[in-house]
């Protein structure tokens, strides 16, 4: 089981295929395996890109400290960064999904030299106030893992399969408290992003518009949105997204 070492905080990541490499990272309350689970990585390989996965510290199999300070995003940059360096890449596409786009913004404010093609689900650069998940989670600590599972469910308004209740009751809650830290504004920089950009998400999802907004202040950025989807469903139907994805990441228009 590989780990690449930030600084004691030990990142887990699986690669597969061959050719081009692409980060997967994955969003809130998922890891690696959800890129399985609704077809990505298969897809991906088929298409001739090396899937890096990698579980974002607190989740999976990475390490899962519970201090908020831990999870600044420049230590999450810094931990895509370990990942590439542990495999011998200086760059690599990179496609996060909601948490995991977040971290996306964050590569390009950090480490844009590391970044390819950029590629960002269902999340947008704006500050954010994240006291909701706070709410959520310190209300759910105790829970059993089945309670808590369902706690899940309703919130994201979808059912789950049973290997994925399993993981989400497996997930460490103090650590997904400590996550939940509001939300830098990173608008700043949108002018200045030069690596190709594609953003997308839900037409029913509130991050949308934002995510509209902020594609239309990168340079020569791509946006597409999902009609009849909102957020998870963004991420489930991945039959909707991978054909315009890989015709992004293969430079077509």
């Amino acid at each position: 089981m590989p780990h690449a070492d930030n600084q004691g905080v030990r990142i887990h990541y699986r690669v597969e295929g061959e050719g081009p490499p692409l980060v997967l990272q994955h969003g809130m309350v998922q890891s690696i395996e959800d890129w399985y689970e609704f077809g990505y990585v298969e897809a991906l390989s088929a298409a001739g890109f090396r899937p890096i996965l990698i579980d974002a510290r607190g989740y999976g199999q990475s390490d899962k400290p519970h201090d908020p300070d831990a999870y600044s995003l420049d230590r999450l940059v810094a931990d895509i960064t370990a990942v590439l360096d542990a495999l011998g890449l200086v760059k690599a596409h990179f496609w996060g999904f909601s948490m995991g786009g977040w971290i996306g913004f964050g590569m390009a404010r950090y480490a844009a030299e590391r970044v390819d093609r950029l590629v960002i689900g269902s999340s947008h650069p704006y500050a954010r106030n994240q006291e909701r998940a706070r709410e959520f989670y310190n209300a759910h600590l105790d829970d059993s893992a089945d309670d808590f599972v369902a706690a899940i469910e309703d919130w994201f308004g979808v059912q789950v399969s049973p290997a994925r209740k399993v993981r989400l009751g497996n997930l460490d809650r103090h650590a997904l408290l400590a996550w939940s830290q509001d939300r830098a504004e990173l608008s700043d920089m949108l002018s200045s992003m030069r690596m190709p950009c594609c953003l997308y998400a839900g037409e029913g999802d509130p991050l949308c518009e934002p995510a509209k907004r902020a594609s239309a202040l990168i340079p020569g950025a791509l946006f597409f949105s999902l009609p009849g989807l909102g957020h998870a469903g963004a991420f489930r139907s991945s039959d909707q997204v991978l054909p315009r994805v890989i015709a992004f990441l293969r430079g077509r228009p």
